[in-house]
C-alpha cells in the first residue's frame, strides 16, 4: 500500500478512536449507542451466543440494565410458528469476532456476560470502525485500477470518511448495517474488477462470498450483480469476462454455491425459530414498485441525498472524465446508480425511517468515489483549485450537519424546506 493512503488511514483510525471515545463511552452514554434497527441486528448475538433463545424472550430483562430504557425498540415480530428477529443476521455475523473479544474480556474481569454490558458496546463500535476501514482501504485500491494516483486517492478517502454520511454510520450509529455493507461493497467491486483484469480463481471465489455476505447482510444490496457491466469496461470486456466463467466450470460452480450459501443462514435460523423456511418478517413492510420517490431520495429536504451529502453530487463532475475514457462505462455507471435509485426509492418508507440523509447510500460510496477521483487527478490549475476548495468546503457543511443531526436539530425524521434553512449552518444553538 502506498504511503498517503496509509497515513490517512492511520490517521483517520485515530480520529475516529478519539472521537467514539469521547462520544460514546463517557459516563453513561454507551447507553445509548445501540438504538432501533441497531438492536435487532445485533440481537443475534446475545440470542446466539448467551442465551440460546431464538425468540428473544431475553431482550426485557437484559435491556433493563444494558441499554437505555427509554429507547426500548421491539423487533421481534410474531409468526405462526414462533417469534422471530426482523432483521437479517449478516450484520451480526460481521460484529461476531468483536463480541467474542468482549465476551472474554468481561469473564476476564469479571464483569457481567450477558452481551448487553459496556464493553460489548464498546466492541460494536470498534466493529464500525474497523469495517469503514477495511472499505476506505478496498476503495483505495478500486481507485488504483482507474489509474488514480496515490495521493488523489488519499483526498478522495478523506472525503468519504468526513464529508459523506459514512461518518455518522461509524460514529453516532455504529450498530446499523451501513458500515459494514460498505466494506463488503468495496471488497466485491475491487474483487470483480480484479477479475477482470485478469480472471483468477481466488477472484472469483472471493465474489461469490462477498456477494453471499452483501446479500445476508442487507438482502437488498444484492442488487450489486448489476454493476457488472460498469466493472467491466466495455461489451468486449463484459462478453471476455463471463466466457471465463465458462472455462472454470468447477470453480464458477462453487462461487455460485457461496453465494447462494450463505445466505440460506437465514432462512435456516428461521427454520429453526418457526419450523418454516420461509417467513415474512416485514409485515406490511415492503417495496411499492409503483410509486417511487427518486428525486425525493436524492433532493427532497426531508431526506435528500445531494441535500445532506453534497459533496456526493461534486463527485459528479469526474463523470465527464469516466466518459473520456468509455463512453460504454459512463452509460453503465449512470445505468446501475439509475435503477439503484429507483429500487431504493420504491421502498415504502422512502426516507428510510429515523437516520441522517439518504443511509442506504452508504454502501454504495465507492461508486460516487470513482469519478470523484477522476476528477481531483484530471482537473488542472484553477479548476483543480476551485474543485479542491468546494470538496473542503462540503466536507466542513456534512461535518456541522451530522453536529446538528446529533442534537436532533437537524431532525431524525421531520425536516422540510422551512425547517432546513432555519438551522442551516446554525451551530450556535448548539454552543
Amino acid at each position: 500500500m502506498h504511503r498517503p493512503v496509509v497515513l490517512v488511514l492511520f490517521a483517520s483510525l485515530l480520529l475516529l478512536l478519539g472521537i467514539t471515545n469521547n462520544i460514546n463511552w463517557g459516563g453513561e452514554h454507551w447507553r445509548s449507542v445501540l438504538q432501533a434497527d441497531a438492536k435487532g441486528y445485533y440481537a443475534y448475538l446475545p440470542a446466539i451466543l448467551v442465551h440460546g433463545d431464538l425468540h428473544f424472550g431475553f431482550i426485557e430483562a437484559a435491556e433493563a440494565t444494558g441499554s437505555n430504557p427509554n429507547l426500548h425498540y421491539d423487533y421481534r415480530v410474531n409468526t405462526a410458528g414462533g417469534t422471530i428477529n426482523k432483521y437479517w443476521c449478516g450484520t451480526a455475523l460481521l460484529q461476531a469476532p468483536f463480541f467474542l473479544s468482549a465476551q472474554l474480556a468481561e469473564k476476564l474481569s469479571g464483569e457481567r456476560t450477558d452481551g448487553y454490558g459496556k464493553i460489548h458496546v464498546m466492541a460494536i463500535c470498534l466493529a464500525a470502525i474497523f469495517y469503514a476501514l477495511v472499505g476506505m482501504w478496498a476503495t483505495a485500491r478500486v481507485l488504483g485500477s482507474f489509474g488514480v494516483r496515490r495521493s488523489g486517492q488519499a483526498i478522495v478517502l478523506v472525503v468519504l470518511l468526513f464529508g459523506t454520511h459514512l461518518f455518522y454510520y461509524v460514529i453516532v450509529a455504529p450498530g446499523m448495517s451501513h458500515a459494514y455493507s460498505f466494506a463488503l461493497v468495496a471488497l466485491f467491486l475491487l474483487a470483480a474488477l480484479r477479475y477482470w483484469e485478469r480472471p483468477r480463481t481466488i477472484s472469483l471465489l472471493a465474489m461469490g462470498l462477498l456477494w453471499g455476505v452483501i446479500v445476508l447482510v442487507r438482502p437488498i444490496n444484492g442488487i450489486i450483480l448489476l454493476s457488472l457491466p460498469f466493472i467491466a469496461g466495455s461489451w468486449s470486456g463484459l462478453r471476455s469476462g463471463l466466457q471465463g466463467l465458462m472455462h472454470r466450470k468447477g470453480t464458477t460452480l462453487v462461487a455460485i454455491l457461496l453465494a447462494v450459501m450463505i445466505p440460506m443462514v437465514q432462512p435456516f435460523i428461521h427454520f429453526l425459530s418457526t419450523g418454516n423456511w420461509w417467513v415474512d418478517s416485514y409485515p406490511g413492510e415492503h417495496f411499492n414498485w409503483t410509486d417511487p420517490h427518486p428525486l425525493d431520495i436524492l433532493f427532497s429536504y426531508k431526506k435528500g441525498l445531494f441535500v445532506y451529502t453534497p459533496v456526493l453530487l461534486l463527485g459528479c463532475v469526474g463523470l465527464v472524465h469516466l466518459a473520456k475514457r468509455s463512453r460504454f462505462a459512463l452509460v453503465a455507471w449512470v445505468g446501475f446508480m439509475s435503477v439503484l435509485v429507483l429500487v431504493l426509492s420504491s421502498w415504502w418508507n422512502w426516507w428510510y425511517g429515523g437516520s441522517f440523509s439518504a443511509r442506504p447510500f452508504v454502501e454504495y460510496l465507492p461508486f460516487f468515489a470513482i469519478p470523484m477521483g477522476l476528477a481531483v487527478q484530471e482537473l488542472n490549475g484553477a479548476a483543480r483549485r476551485s474543485y479542491l476548495t468546494g470538496l473542503v468546503l462540503l466536507v466542513g457543511l456534512c461535518q456541522v450537519q451530522t453536529f446538528q443531526a446529533r442534537y436532533y436539530r437537524i431532525h431524525y425524521e421531520d425536516m422540510d424546506r422551512t425547517r432546513y434553512w432555519n438551522e442551516f449552518l446554525r451551530i450556535d444553538r448548539l454552543l
